[in-house]
């Protein structure tokens, strides 16, 4: 039995799972197929959503798409990080706040959006999240259709769970169409990251991620 397999099947707690975003979608788009893979494990599936996605749309339509995204996805607590969309400081504010998280959750895994990427408030979550799950054994990098120089080693089949991603990103209404390619949704962006990943693994779907830390044996 492989050591998540073993954290998995603890009968003492679930294993318990952190994804941080900066906007309200970004979570489903990097991994909501590996946390629907936790969840059909029997997993404790948390989020952490740094802004209302005020610069995208109103922002009481944007959380109550991610509310309904979290209900769907079976998620046992969404915190919110009060955060400004597209001002997301870098430094101790956020690096605090995501602590807050941590310690609410105490997570056995801990996703979030890798470094390099175009959009400022990505770059920030990478940073403060860090150094705020400095402790967490197993923090993992997601991409985004803004990363750039991607260079994943550890990939989640999600054949099973890819109609449910592009159903969590169709709950997401009002950004579908919200992308840099005209005619192209975010639903198909998505697929198609989906399918390229899958490749690198030799099956149809599959999500990609670069570790900073994933511990065989605790």
């Amino acid at each position: 039995m492989t050591s998540l397999e073993k954290l998995l099947h603890n009968e003492e707690r679930p294993t318990r799972v952190l994804a941080l975003g900066a906007h309200p979608d970004d979570i489903e788009i990097g991994c909501a197929g590996t946390l629907l893979r936790f969840v059909e494990a029997g997993a404790e599936v948390n989020l952490y959503i740094a802004t209302e996605g005020q610069r995208g749309g109103a922002p009481e339509m944007r959380v109550r798409e991610a509310e309904r995204a979290a209900d769907k996805m079976k998620v046992k607590e969404i915190f919110w990080g009060d955060f400004m969309d597209c001002e997301i400081p870098h430094g101790l504010e956020l690096i605090q706040s995501i602590e807050k998280a941590i310690k609410a959750v105490a997570p056995d895994f801990l996703f979030v959006h890798y470094f390099n990427d175009t959009h400022q408030d990505h770059r920030a979550m990478a940073g403060a999240a860090q150094s705020a799950g400095r402790r967490v054994p197993n923090f993992l990098f997601f991409e985004s259709p803004t990363t750039q120089h991607f260079a994943p080693y550890t990939f989640c089949n999600i054949n099973t769970t890819i109609t449910q991603k592009i159903e969590l990103l169709e709950t997401h209404f009002s950004q579908v169409a919200r992308t840099n390619i005209d005619g192209t949704p975010i639903t198909d962006i998505a697929r198609a990251m989906a399918i390229h990943r899958g490749m690198d693994i030799y099956t149809r779907y599959a999500e990609a991620f670069l570790p900073t830390r994933l511990t065989l044996f605790q």
